[in-house]
């Protein structure tokens, strides 16, 4: 199979969807691997390294023309829309619950799309798994940096000082995201309340930080009462292929504290607040009724180097998988890959994508059948 690696494109992207060490594997396999010029030098990854893994160097029309399967980091951009081909395999963060445009080019274009987000295994989501490991991680740094008061913030220390309270972080969901902003707000010496609609993971919240969390369920009344004396509120709530629920509502902003910090990791699948909208690295916060937003839809760019090869780590035994059967016995015969299909021949194949976006899901297994 040829294997496309085009370079990101989207602002103050530097992450690379596959390392040098991961096309050496494909190769072994007898693949040919295309890597866009450039492709991985924001990650530190120089076009000599590529060559050296026996990747061919190309430009990026000759990459998208020549390639079965284009692996990405993140979803294609409207420059990019036209150079996608008819029947082609795209293997990416999309994110289409809150893209109603790219989901339509999928369509039009007939695209087998494969979200890394919606790829299920176990019951966990391996390949979204390292990206919010490192998201969580750095919520409760910038939200941090962004309490100071020269960038418009309470001027709070999240840690307190001898004879002050620290500040308080409140976290929306204890999934991975959650439950990783959670271990550095405590390691920054914050008050801590996390919140989840599922009981179980806030079990595990509690066994694990022994009591240094307090957790409460998910609800509108708990959300409203923990909001109002909150400094840093971190979204990570999550539903897979669809859209965030909207738990802040623009009426919630007056009752909190005029300075605290919202950090909606969750805003690249439509964000948990009703003002969040997406921002990038380099314009990443903007203010609502006093309270500090930041929304950068691809937090992990920020770190490219933990973050491609983190991201390789995960992603490369599915690639091969896909790139060694072919796409069509993949989908046939393999139900964790099936489960990444958001598109193909022209329909959404995804039920949370369909019902985020009003359109018909058509069932993959009759399709591939046919």
């Amino acid at each position: 199979m040829i294997i496309g690696v085009p370079k990101e494109i989207k602002e103050h992207e530097y992450r690379v969807s596959i390392t040098p060490r991961g096309v050496e594997e494909l190769k072994r396999d007898g693949h040919t691997i295309l890597v866009e010029t450039e492709a991985g030098s924001g990650s530190g990854f120089s076009d000599e390294e590529y060559l050296k893994a026996d990747a061919d160097i190309v430009d990026r029309r000759s990459l998208f023309d020549k390639s079965d399967l284009i692996v990405k980091v993140k979803e294609p951009l409207f420059s990019e829309y036209s150079l996608l081909k008819e029947n082609q395999a795209l293997f990416a963060y999309l994110h289409l619950a809150s893209n109603k445009e790219l989901t339509g080019i999928l369509i039009e274009k007939k695209i087998t799309a494969l979200g890394y987000e919606t790829l299920e295994k176990d019951g966990s989501l391996p390949l979204l798994t390292p990206m919010s490991e490192i998201a969580g991680r750095m919520a409760p740094i910038v939200g941090a940096f962004y309490l100071q008061r020269v960038h418009g913030g309470s001027g709070r220390l999240p840690s307190g000082a001898v004879g002050v309270r620290p500040a308080k972080a409140l976290i929306l969901g204890a999934g991975v995201v959650g439950f990783n902003a959670a271990r550095v707000c405590i390691g920054l010496g914050m008050e801590v309340v996390i919140m989840n609609r599922g009981v179980e993971r806030l079990q595990k919240v509690d066994e694990v930080f022994m009591g240094r969390v307090r957790t409460l369920p998910l609800t509108r009344h708990n959300i409203v009462q923990e909001l109002n004396d909150s400094d840093i509120i971190i979204g990570a709530v999550l539903v897979p292929g669809g859209r965030t629920p909207l738990l802040i509502r623009r009426e919630d902003l007056k009752i909190m504290r005029r300075g605290s910090v919202l950090v909606d990791v969750s805003v690249d699948q439509g964000g948990c607040a009703e003002t969040s909208r997406p921002t990038t690295h380099d314009n990443p916060i903007y203010e609502v009724d006093g309270i500090i937003h930041y929304a950068v839809a691809n937090m992990p760019g920020a770190y490219p180097r933990t973050s491609t090869i983190a991201l390789t780590n995960a992603t490369l035994p599915f690639i091969r998988t896909i790139a060694n059967k072919g796409i069509e016995e993949t989908l046939r015969n393999d139900p964790v890959l099936k489960s990444a299909l958001n598109t193909c021949r022209g329909c959404i194949v995804h039920k949370a994508l369909a019902d985020s976006t009003g359109i018909e899901c058509k069932d993959i297994d009759k399709m591939l059948s046919r």
